[in-house]
């Protein structure tokens, strides 16, 4: 009787040490993924004179009130206004890669997979002959997970 309980002692503290790492192994895990979520901002217009030089936004940067941590974007939803009878090459960029933008406002999943915490800027040429235009209106929404 005394050794089958000790047996039973020794397979008890088995299983609670097994539910003990899984349960620090599922913590561990869940803490290292952020938890989805979006910031958006909006940066001041930009004049665009040349057709040989790009014109660069302000930084698109994640407000100080948004947790991003280590997450990375899923998706990006941009705008920019440019006079009607005036259309500027566009791209959206993030310190490791630039994308074309094909309108004034639209969505991208190009930049998913990178961080989410680095900023964001618009980048805007002139094609050659064309009077110089203001773009305002810039901005980003930046989902990530």
């Amino acid at each position: 009787m005394q050794r089958q309980s000790r047996q039973g002692r020794s397979i008890l503290k088995v299983v609670t040490v097994s539910i003990t790492v899984s349960l620090i192994a599922m913590g561990l895990a869940s803490s290292v993924q952020a938890a989805p979520g979006s910031w958006s901002s909006q940066v001041p217009s930009v004049m665009v004179a040349m057709s040989d030089r790009v014109s660069s936004s302000q930084p698109i940067v994640a407000p100080s009130a948004a947790q991003v941590g280590n997450a990375v974007i899923d998706r990006i939803q941009w705008r920019y206004e440019a006079p009607p009878a005036s259309p500027v090459n566009a791209w959206l960029c993030h310190p490791e890669q630039c994308i074309p933008l094909n309108s004034m406002r639209g969505s991208t999943m190009a930049l998913a997979g990178k961080h989410a915490d680095a900023p964001l800027y618009f980048r805007f040429a002139l094609t050659p002959g064309q009077r110089p235009v203001r773009v305002q209106g810039l901005q980003a929404i930046v989902n990530y997970q």
